[in-house]
């Protein structure tokens, strides 16, 4: 009897190990031909020879290392016009960067992590200046998810100042309901409320800066058996109809303008310059099993690329769809992120996007992966929705009313609520929206 579950535990353990040399394989080979890629972009790009402004975290450990770095290179290049302005704990990126714009700056770079690409990127949308990345944080998501090197800096730094363009989405989360807002916050990858906002809030610092983007999972485990949140949410989606359901109970409540995130997935129909955010609703049930159910389904749409669940799920709902807006009115308040910087608590939240707003410097987007991105884009904009999968999908009655408030943004159905009231409306117009082209 021993010996007969020898063997198949042998096995088992072969196949793991085999799957897991595959991932590392194939991770080591997409690195290689997009350092390949990045090679051919930079030698086919021009130097610009305009006013640049290097917005700098200093609290990051090269800062330092980097700005001689930065003027070492423009030496070499002949561009005479750079500035470095640093952030501050009350002057962030955004207020850098309008004081850049004011100072007559045609590019503004933002050197530092996500939080400090995202508050750049909050005052460059919609001004027509250009915006460059150069990464030098832990995640640097935004970057991976632009091709932009983050293990080079001297290649990042050339595409910064070289001709060479995109155009991206801004998403925008307000907090409603706190009298001191004076501008909705910018998110590049992901905003949102619930459990990634409270795994975020309680991640050690020192433990994130030794084991980067890790350190949340520890942060996570902590948080696994926190009460879950309930709200009605309302999403409008990319014709303008909004769908409403009163009382949905969830986990989290995630947009996203980027879905790749390092190894996984999250939302694999997101795309940063669709003129659409990707809404993800998840729960779960039954303890550690609908934990490693939802992990299982993470990894099933990483592997796939496609938003849907594992069909071995049962104790974990992941519901997304696509739209230009959502509002969500928590019934108790609870914590808010944009791309990992905390927002604090809040009870009303209203999340938008500025279309195509941003103009970034990148490499152009890999043909391939563009010409696979086209057909699902249109597919999306057609339908103003993306597919939704969940192992117990909330239903919308054939008799449900069809009348919503003219003012209300859009939402659409979460996770499992108990009993929710699902509303939609349908108006005369809607927005059209565009793939990006590289500019």
């Amino acid at each position: 009897m021993q010996s007969s579950k020898m063997p198949i535990a042998v096995v088992v353990i072969a196949i793991i190990v085999a799957v897991v040399a595959i991932g590392v394989a194939a991770f080591f080979l997409v690195r290689h031909l997009r350092r390949q890629h990045v090679a051919k972009v930079l030698e086919q790009r021009e130097d610009d020879q305009v006013h640049y402004a290097f917005i700098i975290n200093p609290s990051k450990p090269q800062a330092n290392e980097r700005r001689r770095q930065i003027k070492s290179f423009c030496e070499s290049k002949g561009i005479k016009q750079i500035e470095f302005i640093d952030t501050q704990l009350d002057k962030d990126g955004r207020a850098c960067a309008l004081e850049a714009l004011g100072h007559g700056a045609d590019v503004v770079v933002a050197v530092g992590g996500d939080g400090t690409v995202r508050t750049v990127a909050s005052a460059m949308s919609g001004s027509g200046h250009a915006m460059g990345i150069l990464p030098i944080g832990t995640g640097n998501l935004f970057a991976r998810n632009l091709n932009i090197p983050v293990d080079d800096f001297e290649a990042a730094l050339t595409i910064a100042t070289s001709h060479g363009s995109r155009k991206v989405d801004v998403g925008r989360l307000s907090l409603l309901d706190d009298p001191n807002e004076d501008h909705p916050h910018a998110f590049m990858i992901i905003g949102g409320v619930g459990f990634d906002a409270q795994m975020i809030e309680e991640t050690d610092p020192q433990l994130k800066k030794n084991i980067s983007w890790l350190a949340y999972f520890v942060s996570g485990a902590k948080n696994l058996f926190t009460p879950k949140f309930k709200a009605d949410v309302t999403v409008t989606d990319a014709h303008g109809n909004t769908h409403t359901v009163d009382g949905l109970v969830f986990r989290t409540f995630m947009a996203g303008n980027c879905g790749e995130i390092p190894v996984f997935s999250l939302m694999p129909s997101a795309s940063y310059d669709d003129g659409l955010l990707d809404f993800e609703i998840i729960d779960t049930t039954g303890g550690l099993l609908g934990w490693a159910n939802l992990f299982n389904d993470v990894v099933h749409q990483t592997i796939t690329k496609k938003p849907q669940q594992s069909p071995l799920s049962t104790n974990s709902t992941i519901e997304q769809m696509q739209g230009v807006s959502a509002e969500i009115k928590l019934e108790k308040s609870a914590l808010a992120e944009v791309d990992g910087d905390m927002l604090g608590r809040t009870r009303h939240i209203l999340i938008t996007v500025d279309r195509q707003s941003l103009t970034v410097r990148a490499p152009e987007s890999d043909p391939a992966k563009a010409s696979a991105a086209a057909p699902a884009s249109a597919a999306a904009a057609a339908s103003g929705t993306a597919s939704v999968s969940t192992a117990a999908p909330v239903t919308v009655p054939a008799s449900a009313p069809t009348s919503v408030p003219a003012s209300a943004p859009q939402s659409e159905s979460g996770s499992t609520p108990k009993s929710p009231s699902v509303r939609a409306s349908t108006p005369a117009t809607a927005p059209a929206t565009a793939p990006a082209t590289a500019i």
